[in-house]
Formats: structure tokens, C-alpha cells, sequence
């Protein structure tokens, strides 16, 4: 049987990084092929020069005065753990790591292909500009995209070098979001092709097989937020008007505060997701997990973040015609629980396909 290597950001506290992860995982598993993902060791990638660093604390920083979140340590292992459990059981990944300079090339010649993506895998924020994330230790044949995201709509100047010969060496390219198309073509000329992040290509009924109900969730009917950025109070007084209108108690996923909930596992999110009554989020993903179980959701802009950061989310928006579900578009309290789904499976159908034959495409398995 031939293998495929994924390379993707291995870090265990991101619902959407897992389940991207676990997706993409299946999807060539159901093509016939022996899939791992291949962990980066993140600490050796600091091959990063002083003003790259200083830029990585700088975002720490601001990331952490926009979300005010003084995590309790006990509570941020237990959630790593659940985090590390679920991708013990779910996701094939490596016993051993790669990074820049340290690529076991024995091991390498067992892949036939390698994929890089979902996920924000070219947000030099993220993948301290290591070309690891670009596949440039194997074979440019060997070398596929799939629904990579830049995460931003432009990159720093001193990336630009690096970035364009290291995008026109891939074999085989596609995007997760119309920013990171353009940005591809302004480099390197080379049109990418605009594909559904792998969390879409399986079915409802898929991730409702992998779901389970959380100990700490409500017996009673209940809103759940997952907010990225930080809450602003006037935000917060919306959701609390929200919640009291229909009698709803307030789950927060993402709240050091409300515990329970904060260590959820990914496959806990997806249960939590299920059964809420509304769903309020600035995440991608989690806009994609409420048109996959169909449920009422609505959409904030993420406080603190450049316009480039809703990209993927306008995208996604755009592509199944619900640009209503954000936040600045719902006329009244019955538009936020009305959602109509009707016309989202003709579309999902279509970009499932097209998506699905760019990967067959670039295994050879169209011929």
C-alpha cells in the first residue's frame, strides 16, 4: 500500500487544528492510502533571526491582553492531555519529529507523497518561516498543498524570497481561502486552486460517529459561544440579551472560566455544537461544524484581529450563500434562529467533488 505524510501544525489546543487533521486523515485513508502525520518539533524550528522572534512575542503578548484570559495551569494541562488523547486514538501520528536541518532521510523514502495543509501551515506567525511546511525535504513530485492557509492577506516583505521559490516548487497547489489564491499568483504567477477545508469532506453523520457527550454538559437547553479574540462588553451584554430572551443558559468553550466546558476534547466540541440551541462564534471552524450539523448559528468578527483574519471566513460564507449568519446582517432576534439549510447540500455536493478531484488529480488516480 502506498503512504502519504502529512505536515501540519501539531499543536494539541486547537479544536479546528485536530479535526482538520483527523479529516484530511480519512479522506486519503478512504483513497487507498497508509496515512501519518508527521510531527514538527516546533522548538528546533527557531532558526528565526532576532526581529522574527521579537515579532512572535509581540503576538503572544497581544494576544493575550485582547483575550484577558489568566489560564489556570491545572486546567490548561488537563485540557493538553485531552487534546493528546484524542489524537492518540484518532490521528496516526509519528513517533519521532522533523524540523529544519534534522530530516531523517531513510525514513522520507517510505512516503510516496507528502501534504501539507490544512490549517494555517504558511502564517509565518505560526511556522517560523520554515520551509519544512512547504515540502522542500522531498522531491518537488512528491510535494501537494491541500487547503493551506496563509492566515493573513499580506506577507511580511522578508518572507517574499523564501515564500515564492518555495510555492513554485510545490507540485501540486490549492488554498483554503481566495486571499491565499491571490497572494499565490502576485508571487509566483501560478493560479491555486480554491478547495473546502478537509473538516467538510465528511459527512454529518462522520463526525457524529466520532462525537460524545461531555460530563460537565447542561441538562437544560443552552447557548454556546467559542470566541478566539476577545468578548467586548458590549458583545457580552448581546449574548446575555440573547440568552435571556429564549431562557438559555451560557456555555463558553473557550472561557478559562467556565471549566467544564474549557477542557473539552474535540470530540466533545462537536457534541457541544450539536446540541446547542445557538451557536455564536468568531471561528472558522466552528462556523464550519454549524453548517455541517445544520444548526443556528451566528458570526462575530474577531475583536483585535486585522480584516485579513475573516478572510477564510467570508469565503466560506460566500461559497454556501450564507452571508446573513454574520452578526451585522441579522435584523432581529427570529432571523438569528432562522436559518435555512435547503440550498447548502447542492453546493456542499459540488465543492466536495471538486475538491476531491483535485486530490485524486494529484495522486495520479484520475489516470
Amino acid at each position: 500500500m502506498k503512504k502519504i505524510g502529512i505536515i501540519t501544525l501539531n499543536g494539541y489546543f486547537n479544536y479546528g487544528n485536530r479535526l482538520q487533521n483527523f479529516a484530511l486523515q480519512e479522506i486519503l485513508k478512504s483513497m487507498n492510502y497508509e496515512v501519518e502525520t508527521v510531527r514538527v518539533e516546533e522548538e528546533s524550528l527557531k532558526k528565526l533571526g532576532k526581529e522574527n522572534i521579537l515579532r512572535s512575542v509581540k503576538r503572544i503578548i497581544k494576544m493575550l491582553f485582547f483575550q484577558r484570559i489568566r489560564e489556570d495551569k491545572k486546567y490548561k494541562n488537563i485540557r493538553t492531555e485531552r487534546f493528546m488523547e484524542f489524537s492518540r486514538k484518532y490521528i496516526n501520528e509519528s513517533d519521532y519529529f522533523i524540523c529544519e536541518g534534522k530530516v531523517p532521510e531513510k525514513r522520507m523514502l517510505d512516503f510516496d507523497y507528502f501534504v501539507t495543509g490544512s490549517d494555517q501551515v504558511w502564517n509565518p506567525l505560526y511556522n517560523s518561516q520554515s520551509s519544512i511546511y512547504f515540502l522542500n525535504f522531498v522531491p518537488d513530485y512528491k510535494r501537494i498543498s491541500y487547503a493551506a492557509s496563509f492566515g493573513i492577506s499580506d506577507l511580511p516583505i522578508e518572507c517574499i524570497p523564501n515564500y515564492k521559490k518555495w510555492l513554485s516548487e510545490l507540485a501540486h497547489i490549492s488554498v483554503r481561502e481566495e486571499a491565499g489564491a491571490d497572494i499565490i499568483k502576485e508571487l509566483t504567477g501560478r493560479k491555486a486552486e480554491v478547495v473546502l477545508d478537509p473538516t467538510l469532506l465528511l459527512s454529518k453523520e462522520q463526525w457524529l460517529s466520532i462525537s460524545k457527550e461531555s460530563l460537565d454538559k447542561p441538562n437544560q437547553k443552552y447557548l454556546l459561544t467559542y470566541f478566539l479574540g476577545e468578548v467586548s462588553q458590549e458583545n457580552e451584554i448581546k449574548i446575555e440579551n440573547i440568552a435571556a430572551e429564549k431562557n438559555l443558559k451560557i456555555v463558553q468553550l473557550a472561557n478559562i472560566k467556565d471549566k467544564g466546558a474549557y477542557i473539552a476534547d474535540p470530540s466533545e466540541f462537536i457534541d457541544y455544537i450539536y446540541s446547542a440551541e445557538l451557536f455564536l462564534t468568531d471561528s472558522f471552524h466552528g462556523s464550519v461544524f454549524s453548517i455541517l450539523l445544520e444548526k443556528p448559528f451566528v458570526i462575530f468578527d474577531r475583536e483585535g484581529s486585522k480584516k485579513s483574519m475573516m478572510s477564510r471566513i467570508n469565503t466560506l460564507l460566500s461559497t454556501f450563500d450564507l452571508v446573513n449568519r454574520k452578526w451585522e446582517n441579522i435584523d432581529n432576534t427570529d432571523d438569528i434562529y432562522n436559518v435555512d439549510y435547503k440550498h447548502v447540500k447542492p453546493i456542499l455536493d459540488l465543492e466536495r467533488k471538486k475538491s476531491l478531484l483535485f486530490i485524486e488529480s494529484s495522486l495520479g488516480l484520475d489516470k
